[in-house]
C-alpha cells in the first residue's frame, strides 16, 4: 500500500516435511524475508530442506529456534498431533503465526490454544489452503452478496484414495484421534462454513464405517452427517478417504452445491480436467509414495498446488505469500481464524461423536464430553 513501511520479517519453520518445504520455498523468494529458521527433528530432512530453501539456521530443537532474537514470524508446519508444544512456546514472545490446521487434535486442547492465543492477543492463523483458489473464493462472493438469497442446504462429497489415510495412520501412535473428518473433511467443511458463517449449527447426526481400513490401521473408511442450522438450514458432508490406491485423485476430490431461496452454485472440484496416463509411476510429485500400480492422475488434485518449472504453483504458494504480506504490511485477508479453525475441529469431533454414540449430537460441543 502507498505510503506504508514494510516490516522485514526473521522467519522460523517449525517442521521440515513437505508443507514446511512448500512454503520456506516461497518464503525464500518473498522480498520482506531477510532470515529462515528451520527446527526439524530428521537430521537428512533437515539439511535437504534448509540447502533448498537457503535456511540461516538449523536446529532439532523448536524451542531453540523460537528464542532466536532474529525470528519475527512463525510457521507451524509439524505432524498434526504435534501443534500444541510449538505454538505455546511461540506465545511466549507474542509472535505471530500460520498454524498448519487443526490447533490441536484434541478438542480440549484445541481450547486451550485458542484460550491462550485470545489472551495473548497474537495474530494466529490456520492453514485452511482452499480459501485461496479463485473458484471458492468466487462462491464466496457469490454467496456474500445474496445472490443465492438465504442459503438453505449445501451438500458436499469429498473422495480421497487411501494414500492419506495411510499416511495419516502410520504416524501416529494414536489412531483413534485421527479419521477422515478431523483430518481431511475438515478443508470441505471449512469451506461451507465459511460460506455459512453468519448461521449457527445447532445439532449434529452421522455414521461412519470402517470395513478397509478398520482391520488393519483400526481407522475410521467413511463419514456422512448433516448439520442443522438455528434457522433451520442444513448441511450434509460425505467424507471417504478409503477409495482404492488406484483412484485417480492423487488427494481431494469435492463436489459442493449450495441452494438458495432465489438461486443454487454448483462447483465440480474432482479435478477431471487434466487427466494424466502414463507408462511410469502416476503423480511422482504429489507428495506421497503412490503404488507401483498407479498409472493414472488426476492432476491439480493435490491441495497444495503443483510444482511447475521449479516453483510451487497454487493455493498454498498465494497463501504463504498473502500471509507473509499480512505480517509485513498488515493487510488484511482471507485466512482462516484461530477461532473459526477450532469451531471446524469441534464441528468433525461431532460428527466422530454422533456416529460413535450413533445418536444426535448438540451443539456447540463441550470439550468435556468427548469420549474419542
Amino acid at each position: 500500500m502507498r505510503g506504508r513501511v514494510a516490516k522485514r520479517i526473521g522467519l522460523a519453520i517449525v517442521g521440515a516435511g513437505r508443507v514446511g518445504l512448500f512454503r520456506g520455498e516461497v518464503a525464500a523468494r518473498h522480498p520482506q524475508v531477510d532470515w529462515i529458521g528451520i527446527a526439524e527433528k530428521n537430521p537428512e530432512r533437515a539439511k535437504l530442506v534448509a540447502d533448498k530453501i537457503g535456511a540461516d539456521f538449523v536446529t532439532a530443537d523448536y524451542r531453540e529456534l523460537l528464542k532466536r532474537p532474529e525470528v519475527t514470524a512463525v510457521i507451524v508446519a509439524t505432524d498434526e498431533h504435534l501443534h500444541v508444544d510449538p505454538i505455546m512456546a511461540a506465545l511466549e514472545r507474542s509472535l505471530p503465526m500460520m498454524i498448519e490446521k487443526p490447533l490441536a487434535t484434541d478438542l480440549a486442547a484445541s481450547a486451550r490454544v485458542l484460550k491462550a492465543i485470545t489472551e495473548a492477543k497474537v495474530d494466529a492463523v490456520v492453514g485452511y489452503t482452499q480459501r485461496f483458489r479463485r473458484r471458492w473464493l468466487a462462491a464466496k462472493e457469490k454467496v456474500r452478496t445474496g445472490q443465492l438469497g438465504d442459503v438453505t442446504l449445501v451438500t458436499s462429497r469429498a473422495f480421497m484414495n487411501r494414500l492419506v489415510a495411510i499416511d495419516n495412520y502410520k504416524r501416529t501412535d494414536q489412531p483413534e484421534k485421527i479419521s477422515p473428518m478431523v483430518i481431511s473433511g475438515t478443508h470441505a467443511l471449512d469451506i461451507v462454513m465459511w460460506m455459512m458463517e453468519a448461521k449457527t449449527p445447532t445439532e449434529v447426526y452421522a455414521r461412519s464405517v470402517n470395513k478397509a481400513l478398520g482391520p488393519e490401521y483400526k481407522g475410521i473408511d467413511a463419514t456422512s452427517g448433516v448439520i442443522s442450522f438455528s434457522d433451520g438450514a442444513m448441511y450434509q458432508a460425505t467424507i471417504s478417504w478409503a477409495l482404492p490406491v488406484v483412484w485417480p485423485g492423487a488427494v481431494y476430490s469435492l463436489d459442493v452445491g449450495i441452494v438458495g431461496t432465489d438461486g443454487v452454485l454448483t462447483i465440480d472440484d474432482t479435478h477431471r480436467d487434466i487427466v494424466l496416463a502414463t507408462s511410469h509411476t502416476a503423480g511422482k510429485g504429489e507428495g506421497y509414495a503412490p503404488d507401483s500400480t498407479r498409472r493414472v492422475d488426476f492432476m491439480g488434485s493435490y491441495p497444495p498446488g503443483d510444482m511447475a518449472l521449479g516453483e510451487l504453483r497454487g493455493p498454498m504458494r498465494e497463501e504463504t505469500e498473502s500471509w507473509l504480506n499480512r505480517i509485513a504490511l498488515d493487510l488484511p485477508t482471507q485466512h482462516a481464524t484461530a477461532a473459526e479453525a477450532h469451531k471446524n475441529l469441534m464441528l468433525t469431533k461431532a460428527f466422530d461423536l454422533s456416529a460413535k454414540r450413533k445418536t444426535i449430537v448438540q451443539l456447540p460441543l463441550d470439550p468435556g464430553e468427548i469420549d474419542l
